[in-house]
């Protein structure tokens, strides 16, 4: 359980980077050149006056932000986390069911009918009561 959660971050981290670095920038550019990370909105200013360029400058400035763009960014990585976690479980459940609809063997042992006994299949006289018994088939 350990190796999954260890593997689990990891992944998080993969996924955190491909929505800072990789799916965002484009959308940015389609949007007008909006980076995402940087959009906030100042609740109450800080020591220096707004404007600010940055969430860091907001921050060194002493202002109360709402970084509503990392917000969306963390949506977006959970959004394609949870597909990739959806597709494996539906891999697995997968794989189950295809593990459940082999066959059965046949079997190697039948009953008596009259001692209820176990005995081969191919047995045509039971060998603990000696009675005969009726051909399969």
């Amino acid at each position: 359980m350990a190796v999954g959660i260890i593997i689990g971050a990891a992944f998080a981290t993969i996924v955190k980077s491909l929505v800072s670095n990789v799916i965002m920038p484009p959308v940015g550019l389609l949007l007008g050149g909006v980076d995402f990370s940087n959009l906030f909105v100042v609740l109450k200013e800080g020591t220096i006056p707004a404007p600010y360029a940055t969430v860091e400058a907001a921050t060194e400035a002493g202002a109360v932000i709402m970084s509503w763009g990392v917000f969306i960014n963390t949506i977006i990585s959970f959004i394609i986390m949870a597909f990739a976690i959806f597709l494996l479980i539906r891999y697995i459940n997968k794989l189950k069911r295809a593990e459940e609809e082999t066959p059965a063997p046949p079997p190697t042992v039948k009953k008596c009918s009259h001692c209820f006994s176990d005995i081969s299949v191919k047995a045509t006289r039971c060998p603990n009561c000696t009675s005969e018994l009726k051909a399969e088939g």
